[in-house]
């Protein structure tokens, strides 16, 4: 009696454990997955695979304890997850079908496999074909076990009757989508009667887990393998021929000659047990807890219950990062058009000020940036850096090898004049030629500039109309305008500019302060020249190297000339345009938004809405845990 006791009482401890851990766990994916999140997230499953013939309906059929569709060809159709709830005893059998809005109540496990097939037939439609939309059946009872599995199509080598010919190829990629995630485990039914390395369903689960990590191997029809095949069988079992990290479990489900029978499952359940009780080979598996739907269920429940606790806080990772992006995507998509006239050129006008607001910080070098990306403005003063960097590495050149030129210009040009008088003429070419090889880069980096800038309010417009293509397209359209007319200005100030400084001239004054300080330096010892250096070149090269130091004002000048045209005055007349086009266009026109639009903000909307929904239920589970 004292032993009796403590066996009741210890059964009694487990039973309030598995209700206060296991099932509240494989709830909370239930409700995650009947929320939809599927579509938007990997939740942990154990996905039933199997050939063609290989028992899987048997199996599943043992641990629903209901019949589910049979026959030849396919006969799963599409992913069905089978959601299993252990009931006390004295509640009735209940069950629910689920499939894209339909919910079908049923009172009577007879009722089961017909609801499946004409579900099926909704989604896949009249035929073989396949669907990957998913089928819902919740059984609760007192004779199941709490587990949730998902059924997908057998795998078929070759097309028949109306099937279509890539049939194949369609039922693997349905199941490689479930069990290439690690967050399923696939549970691979394979018939003991034949070579289980030839089966396309293991080799499946080996190709995306190769070390078996995630992969269960279930052994059916122990009742068919030839006489002499056991030892084979006991090493598959035992793990000695394909291992798996899970293992592998044999069991007995009813025989097609059992089905004619009418012989019920219970029943079945019985037959399996004394079949195993009764093998000389096989007698060892049930001593093991490997062998029987029994241990089966109970094996599958615990490892589901693990395999959700161990993936859970992986699972939150995954649903905190998508809540986030959903959230920033339908931001940017915003709210919709107004439906109200009035309420429409509020809402036009609206948009065209917050755009010109961010224009405005642009051109005030304000805008806000994250990184990596950086401000317009020290983007512009970045390529004016590195102009400027390659000016002065060839005014430096220009320095260094003065002596050289002077010397090479002075033996081919001198005139009649004594060593010692300077050669304006000379001076002069020497300027000039200097100023012209500065022209192209200065155009070149206006081009860089004008890049940066149409890059820049591009990406603006994209941000703030991105649904509204019409309104996008007509500020584009000023945008190019707009852009091409101050580019022309700047550049023809640019010409302009090198015209001018070919003009060779300096107030007295200035040149002569700089010339003094480039004489002094020289003495100093600071100075490029060498002391051998002949007068009169020396004298020419501290004039050359005076008026290139004061009187050239060419990269000031440019970026002053850049800086105005091609931000503050375009941006500024961009701004007037796009106030001029909410006075002058029809409103209606220019907030038509794109066909898909709405349909993708009503995608964003529900899929937002099953995110919380998955986030209230992973709350409560976690302060109820």
């Amino acid at each position: 009696p004292s032993t009796s006791t403590s066996d009741m009482s210890e059964s009694s401890g487990l039973n309030q454990l598995f209700e206060e851990k296991v099932r509240p766990c494989i709830d909370v994916v239930d409700s995650l997955r009947s929320l939809g999140l599927e579509k938007d997230l990997n939740l942990p499953a154990i996905a039933v695979i199997g050939d063609q013939s290989s028992g899987k309906s048997s199996v599943l059929e043992a641990l629903s304890g209901v019949s589910l569709p049979r026959g030849t060809g396919i006969v799963t159709r599409c992913p069905l997850v089978l959601k299993l709830k252990k009931m006390k005893k004295d509640k009735n059998w209940h069950g629910l079908l689920s499939y894209k809005d339909q919910t079908n109540t049923l009172n009577d496990p007879a009722a089961v496999e017909n609801a499946v097939l004409y579900a099926q037939g909704v989604l896949a439609g009249i035929g073989e074909g396949i669907s990957h939309e998913m089928i819902t059946l919740e059984i609760q009872s007192c004779d199941v076990p709490d587990l949730t599995l998902i059924d997908l199509p057998g795998i078929t080598r070759v097309a028949t009757g109306n099937q279509p010919k890539d049939i194949d190829k369609q039922i693997k990629d349905l199941i490689e989508k479930f069990i290439q995630r690690q967050e399923t485990i696939s549970l691979v039914v394979v018939p003991a009667n034949i070579d289980i390395a030839t089966t396309e369903a293991l080799q499946m689960a080996s190709k995306v887990d190769s070390t078996g990590e995630r992969t269960l191997g279930i052994l059916t029809k122990p009742d068919l393998v030839d006489k002499g095949m056991e030892e084979t069988v006991v090493r598959t079992v035992n793990n000695e021929v394909i291992p798996l990290k899970k293992g592998y479990m044999i069991v007995k489900c009813r025989g097609q000659n059992e089905i004619n029978d009418k012989l019920d499952l219970a029943r079945a359940m019985e037959k399996e047990r004394h079949f195993f009780d009764e093998h000389a080979h096989f007698r060892c598996f049930l001593e093991e807890g490997k062998a029987t739907i029994p241990f089966l269920a109970e094996r599958l429940t615990n490892e589901l219950f693990e395999h959700i606790i161990k993936t859970l806080p992986e699972l939150q990772k995954q649903l905190d990062m998508k809540l986030q992006k959903t959230s920033v995507d339908l931001r940017a998509l915003g709210d919709g058009v107004p439906l109200d006239e009035h309420e429409k050129i509020k809402f036009l006008v609206t948009k065209i000020r917050q755009f010109n607001d961010v224009l405005e910080r642009v051109k005030n070098a304000e805008e806000d940036v994250k990184k990596p990306n950086i401000r317009v403005f020290s983007k512009i003063r970045g390529e004016f850096q590195n102009w400027k960097s390659v000016l002065n590495a060839k005014a430096i050149k220009t320095e260094d090898i003065l002596r050289v030129e002077l010397e090479e210009y002075l033996r081919t040009n001198r005139g009649m004049e004594l060593p010692g008088f300077l050669n304006y003429r000379t001076f002069k070419s020497i300027i000039k030629e200097y100023i012209e090889e500065q022209e192209e880069p200065a155009l070149k980096l206006l081009k860089d500039v004008t890049d940066i800038v149409r890059s820049s309010v591009d990406h603006i417009i994209n941000i703030h109309f991105n649904a509204l293509s019409h309104l996008a397209r007509a500020a584009k359209e000023q945008i190019d305008y707009l852009l091409d007319k101050q580019f022309q200005k700047a550049e023809k100030n640019i010409r302009s500019q090198f015209k001018m400084e070919k003009i060779v001239y300096s107030q007295d004054d200035l040149y002569s302060n700089q010339l003094c300080i480039v004489k002094q330096k020289s003495k100093s010892g600071q100075g490029l020249l060498a002391s051998f250096v002949k007068e009169d070149v020396r004298d020419m090269a501290y004039r050359l190297i005076s008026y290139l130091m004061v009187c050239i004002l060419v990269t000031n000048i440019a970026f002053l000339n850049l800086n105005y045209h091609m931000l503050n005055k375009y941006i500024s007349q961009l701004q007037n345009e796009m106030h001029v086009m909410t006075r002058e266009n029809d409103p209606g026109m220019l907030l038509q938004e794109d066909t898909d639009v709405e349909r993708k903000r009503n995608e964003l909307r529900e899929q937002l809405k099953r995110l919380k929904g998955a986030g209230i239920a992973l709350s409560k589970y976690k302060h109820s845990a």
